[in-house]
Order: C-alpha cells, then sequence, then structure tokens
C-alpha cells in the first residue's frame, strides 16, 4: 500500500531575483535612447533617474557609475513603461509622442509632467496606469 504524502498548500511569496549590476547599466543604456524618443532633455532625464545633472551627463557620455537600488527600480519602471507603450500602440512613435501628449487621466498633465515629480511613485503611477490600460496582470 502506497502512504499518503503531506503536500504544501502554502503559497510561497514571489521574490524575483535583484536587478543586477550589468542588467541596470543596459536598462541605463536603453533608457538614453528612450529619452532621445521622448524628446526628454538630460535636465529632465537627470530628474527622472535621481541623478545631479553632472552626474547624468558623465554616465550619458559611457562613465556609468554605481546604480543604486533606487536607481534599478527607476530604469525597471522605465522600461515597463516603454513595454507597455510597445504593447498599447502599433506604431511606435504614438507610443513615443504619448509620453509629451495631455491625459485625462492626470487631469490633462502629461505623464512626462507626472513622471518629473521626481518621486519613485511618480514613476509607478504612470507605469500602472498603462499596464491597467493594456489589461496588465
Amino acid at each position: 500500500m502506497t502512504a499518503l504524502q503531506r503536500i504544501e498548500t502554502t503559497q510561497r511569496d514571489f521574490v524575483p531575483d535583484p536587478i543586477s549590476d550589468d542588467e541596470a547599466s543596459a536598462m541605463f543604456r536603453a533608457a538614453i535612447n528612450l529619452f532621445r524618443l521622448w524628446h526628454v532633455t538630460d535636465e529632465q532625464a537627470a530628474t527622472l533617474l535621481d541623478l545631479p545633472l553632472r552626474s547624468y551627463r558623465r554616465w550619458k557620455a559611457g562613465e556609468i557609475g554605481r546604480i543604486s537600488r533606487d536607481g534599478k527600480a527607476r530604469l525597471s519602471n522605465l522600461m515597463g513603461i516603454h513595454k507597455a507603450l510597445r504593447l498599447i500602440f502599433r506604431e511606435p512613435q504614438r507610443g513615443y509622442d504619448w509620453i509629451q501628449a495631455p491625459n485625462a487621466a492626470f487631469s490633462g498633465h502629461t505623464a512626462l509632467a507626472i513622471m518629473l515629480g521626481g518621486e519613485l511613485t511618480d514613476l509607478m503611477r504612470v507605469r500602472r496606469y498603462l499596464d491597467d490600460e493594456r489589461g496588465g496582470w
């Protein structure tokens, strides 16, 4: 006779692996291109990444420094925003333009204006909105 074995039925929390330094550097390089497509100035980009302008310009020139945990989270949210826009809009340019367009969901402000509030939660707010729009999970 086969013995019954106890099966673990409690749900375990999902804990993703932390973003590696190499992944963060790759995301930073991608963000530089994204900022160009979004028509974001260096000053605005520095605000989005919570970096001093001089540091941002040095990093943009290829001297990427240590990216903090907060910086990695900011980059991750920016990549999530980009991905959501690519899924929502068939034509990439429409997604790039959306960032600068007034939006009723943001009381007539642009997504960029919301993100330029400077807080990580401002980036998260735009990402959550887009995830909801595309039927994210």
